[in-house]
């Protein structure tokens, strides 16, 4: 399995991609866990990424595909790849692309995670973390129970909402995000790897949707 998960931030991308790492045992590949473990480990890639991130840059698309690189090398990656966060533009879907094609290894599918815009924002400006456990529960979908708060591990709940979880920057990631990547979404259309789904509702549903959409994309 070798596929691209888009969706806008709160679309379920990453919980819907834990899930197909049990069921095919192939990895996860999240551009930011990636930076953050290259910068920690040091290496001649990993100060590459530090000096980019240390002068306020955004990473640029070479080094990124390095890191890629790099990561789709490792042995649990024989099998396959959810890469979650990559691409975000059609220069980096072009970059990817000859990548893959370079090692062998091309996209199956690229799905789409689709939620309406309204629920989105919702779901994001709900977010709260718990300052103690660091568990983070939804104002409106999830809130923490009580009695007891973040399910006994707390003695009393201290939520915060994040800054990037304001209602005025919730906002403008979703424009940043709906100006990226909508001509990413046609770009794969052509390309006639794109799939839709409706990730809005219960998240078992959601998964068998997805389950249904990518079939015919063989597991291990």
């Amino acid at each position: 399995m070798r596929i691209v998960l888009l969706g806008a931030p709160g679309s379920g991308k990453g919980t819907q991609a834990q899930r197909l790492v049990r069921v095919h045992g192939v990895p996860q590949v999240s551009t930011g866990d990636l930076l953050r473990e290259a910068v920690a480990q040091g290496s001649p890639l990993g100060q590459r990424v530090k000096a980019v991130m240390e002068s306020g840059a955004l990473v640029d698309d070479s080094t990124m595909l390095a890191v890629i690189r790099e990561r789709l090398a490792r042995p649990d990656a024989g099998h396959g790849f959810i890469l979650d966060g990559f691409p975000r533009t059609i220069a980096q879907a072009e970059a990817l692309q000859s990548l893959l094609a370079e090692i062998g290894r091309p996209l199956e599918a690229v799905v789409l995670m689709k939620v309406n815009q309204e629920l989105l924002f919702r779901r994001l400006t709900g977010r709260r973390t718990c300052r103690t456990c660091g568990r983070v529960f939804n104002i409106y979908s999830a809130p923490p129970p009580v009695p007891p708060p973040c399910d006994g591990r707390c003695t009393a709940p201290d939520l915060f909402q994040r800054p990037d979880d304001s209602e005025a920057t919730i906002g403008r990631r979703l424009e940043v995000y709906q100006a990226q990547t909508q001509p990413l979404i046609d770009y794969y259309r052509r390309a006639r790897l794109l799939r839709e789904v409706d990730a809005e509702g219960d998240l078992d549903a959601v998964a068998t949707r997805l389950a249904a959409v990518l079939k015919d994309v063989r597991a291990i």
